[in-house]
């Protein structure tokens, strides 16, 4: 191997995704010399290029298209025939995209980060291999992400049978799309296509969808969807796709407890069933660092079980999300540079950008009964907030969660319009422990989506103003 330089970096960060830039920048910041080693040639890594940024770029310009087509009329709004080109949509997804990415490479020019592209193989704790070329370091950052997860016996050609890149992609709206997997990507991205004219159809191996969300949530997220006409076939598994002929496709499913089989019609179809650690051929096995049988990096405050190399972000066990892995990026470089990095793992929001959207953080109210906390809870309907009427927006609700005794929050479950910024409100006062009685006698400006949160604060203790 040939050795690319012979000065050493303090930090070589494995991955330029949120995880990697950010803890990549940090270090920067904080004075040491750091290299970041991508496969792209753009930084940003899922999330930027083919993940949340342009999928958010997507629901937003569709839901726009379906307030207008279905919603201008009734607020006194009248227009021309509205139409859309999807080609000029996916032209300013893009744009939006490299936008953000030169953001991140200007960045690491601001802050002497190197961006070294290739594929990066850890050969010892002071060695990474990028494609040939050999970088010393005094500390590694694993920082990889994840991929796709698979089903058995369907292979995903990104044209016909697609994951969540190739549904970003599309160059025709289908007629009929199936999404396999009721969770956050599948009915985020079958909303985008369903706005365009796709009938979709939702399958599910539980009963229920979003797992891990709010049951109450769960609940009015499937009767929405339902009246925006997505179709869902629940407590089902799909058990093969048939491809053969050219153009449609047969799914074959059955009930997920056995039996009763059922072919669906699809024109294409998105697997959305998870992501899994993408942790493969970067070396883990040879240097030693510990892997569960899932393939997630084992870590202790960021750091492996080979001293000097640390690993963050979605190849590590907790929440797949682009915030988590920001955060536990910056705590890694801080932690490398002798300071006190920290993430507090009770109070990382999760959100769905539907129409409306979902949020949570903290525990959900089947968390509290399964661990015998003693909970109170307040809730407050968007159907009764001044703002949310004046926007003909009034789905939804907010639900906050609190200590029984104490009055500390616990959680918080949204589900609403802007519910993905009215959580931030939360989070903070769960960062410094606030009871619901501090968001309650917090003066929210009126009027305001943001005075549900107060009212359902207000409810815990039985004396919101609800209409």
């Amino acid at each position: 191997m040939e050795c690319s330089m012979a000065e050493t970096y303090d930090i070589l960060v494995i991955g330029g995704g949120p995880g990697g830039y950010n803890c990549a920048i940090r270090a920067g910041q904080l004075g040491l010399k750091v290299g970041c080693i991508e496969t792209r040639k753009t930084l940003g890594g899922t999330c930027l290029n083919v993940g949340c940024i342009p999928s958010k770029a997507l629901l937003h310009a569709t839901e726009m298209l379906e307030t207008a087509e279905k919603h201008f009329d009734g607020m006194g709004i009248t227009t021309g025939k509205i139409g859309f080109d999807l080609g000029k949509m996916m032209a300013a997804k893009e744009k939006t995209v490299s936008g953000l990415t030169d953001g991140i490479k200007y960045l690491f020019k601001k802050n002497k980060v190197d961006h070294i592209e290739g594929f990066g193989k850890i050969i010892d704790a002071q060695t990474v291999d990028v494609d040939g070329k050999t970088y010393k370091t005094k500390n590694i950052v694993i920082a990889t992400g994840s991929e796709v997860a698979t089903l058995p016996g369907i292979e995903i050609d990104e044209t016909r049978i697609v994951s969540s890149t190739g549904a970003l992609e599309l160059k025709e709206v289908p007629k009929k799309l199936l999404v396999i997997g009721g969770g956050v990507i599948g009915l985020e991205l079958g909303s985008v296509w369903r706005r365009l004219g796709a009938e979709v159809t939702v399958v599910e191996y539980l009963d229920h969808i979003m797992p891990g969300m709010d049951g109450e949530v769960q609940k009015q997220a499937l009767r929405i969807f339902k009246k925006q006409k997505m179709k869902f076939e629940l407590g089902r598994k799909v058990t093969g796709i048939d491809n053969s002929k050219k153009s449609g496709l047969k799914v074959q499913t059955e009930a997920s407890a056995g039996g009763s089989p059922k072919d669906i019609d699809a024109d294409v179809v998105l697997v959305c069933i998870g992501r899994r650690p993408f942790t493969d051929n970067l070396g883990l096995d040879g240097v030693g660092v510990a892997t569960d049988k899932r393939g997630f990096i084992e870590t202790d405050h960021y750091k492996t079980s080979v001293p000097g190399i640390f690993a963050v972000g979605d190849c590590t066990v907790g929440p797949m999300l682009a915030h988590k892995a920001e955060d536990e990026g910056v705590a890694a470089a801080e932690i490398i540079a002798g300071k006190a990095g920290h993430v507090n793992y009770d109070v990382i929001p999760g959100v769905v950008y539907t129409a409306p959207e979902i949020a949570s953080v903290g525990k959900t109210e089947e968390d509290l009964k399964a661990a015998g906390v003693p909970y109170k809870k307040g809730k407050f309907p968007f159907s009764a907030n001044s703002r949310a009427r004046a926007n003909h927006a009034t789905d939804g609700f907010v639900k906050i969660l609190a200590h029984a005794e104490t009055d500390e929050i616990l959680g918080v479950h949204m589900i609403g319009a802007h519910v993905g910024d009215l959580i931030a409100e939360v989070c903070v006062a769960m960062e410094f422990r606030a009871a619901s009685e501090d968001i309650a006698r917090t003066c929210h400006a009126h009027p305001t989506i943001t005075e549900a949160v107060r009212q359902a604060a207000m409810d815990v203790e039985g004396w919101t103003m609800q209409m």
